[in-house]
């Protein structure tokens, strides 16, 4: 469900309200969270759906019309406002997804799909992880992990992902590079079906580096990264100027880019598909797909927020449910 003050709850039912029965036959979603927020979200996009308790994940079977949700936090969410986070909210928000990734190790079920979390949320709950990716690769113990924003026709994986910009880039180096490019390489060929991934690596500099002139990261760490992962057979190219591989990719020369940090890659993507981007955790035992957008307190609870980013994340975890062998350590680890 993600944060309760923010527009998941919402969402999510405008998401299975668009979810027929075609899409049933094939998936059942169950939604984790708490039934008290669900119900005023209910009502927040004027929807007439029954909201049906499980205790447990199979029970979701045998709910033919409906919501089934399973409750997974003790805190009191009934006097959370939309769009105003509070200690209990927060608290809530960790609860939710700590029930599920303990649900998709067991294998009782085969996909999260996460709503968005608030960041300060993660701190009032008392944990230090700067964000969702974080946390899933800590409990599902994956020791390289990244995340993919993907829409229809741009996919990109950044090295480096929370951190400030300086730290970001102090943490580039070969390792890292190439570590990322394999995991992105594994992911396109067994969870998107490419047979042979077309890998596009941006510069981390203006005209990316322009040979010395302005900066050497290109020639001293990008470049070195991706003739090991060519050596190793892989398809890559680059470092190419951050201000056109994005173009060419999404024009169809490559099958994804692999940025350098966080705000490289995403602006692209939010700005090519703007509803129909998901994000994709490579690299953990378990399929997690999620929005690729925030909590939005300054629309949650007005019933105006676009649900298709979440249908996207829903059918993309469908799909790779079915297409996927996750394996320890998952899909892409070294």
């Amino acid at each position: 469900m993600g944060d309760p003050a923010g527009v998941g709850p919402e969402i999510i039912v405008k998401a299975l309200n668009r979810w027929g029965r075609r899409q049933r036959k094939r998936a059942r979603v169950l939604v984790i969270g708490d039934p008290g927020t669900l119900k005023r979200a209910l009502d927040v996009v004027n929807s007439p759906a029954d909201l049906h308790v499980v205790e447990y994940p199979r029970q979701a079977f045998s709910v033919e019309e409906g919501i089934p949700i399973l409750p997974a936090t003790d805190e009191d969410l009934s006097h959370v406002e939309w769009g105003r986070l509070t200690p209990s909210a927060g608290r809530a928000q960790i609860d939710f997804l700590r029930r599920a990734v303990d649900l998709a190790l067991r294998a009782e079920i085969q996909a999260v799909v996460t709503a968005p979390i608030h960041k300060v949320g993660i701190k009032l709950a008392g944990l230090s992880f700067p964000g969702h990716t974080e946390m899933l690769a800590q409990w599902t113990g994956a020791s390289h992990y990244a995340m993919m924003v993907a829409g229809p026709r741009l996919r990109v994986v950044p090295v480096t992902l929370h951190q400030p910009i300086m730290e970001a880039v102090s943490r580039l180096d070969v390792e890292s590079i190439s570590r990322t490019i394999h995991l992105t390489h594994c992911a396109l060929k067994e969870w998107f079906g490419v047979p042979h991934p077309r890998i596009a690596v941006a510069g981390l500099n203006p005209h990316a580096g322009d040979q010395g002139l302005f900066g050497l990261e290109e020639v001293q760490i990008i470049e070195p990264a991706v003739k090991s992962c060519c050596s190793a057979g892989m398809v890559v190219e680059g470092p190419f100027p951050p201000d056109s591989v994005f173009r060419m990719a999404a024009e169809g020369r490559f099958d994804a880019v692999v940025a350098m940090y966080h705000d490289q890659g995403l602006i692209p993507v939010k700005l090519i598909h703007p509803h129909e981007a998901v994000n994709l955790t490579l690299g953990l035992p378990i399929i997690r797909t999620s929005v690729d957008h925030g909590t939005a307190y300054d629309i949650a609870g007005k019933g105006i927020a676009s649900e298709q980013s979440l249908l996207t994340a829903l059918g993309l975890a469908e799909q790779l449910s079915r297409r996927a062998t996750v394996l320890p350590g998952g899909v892409g680890s070294p």
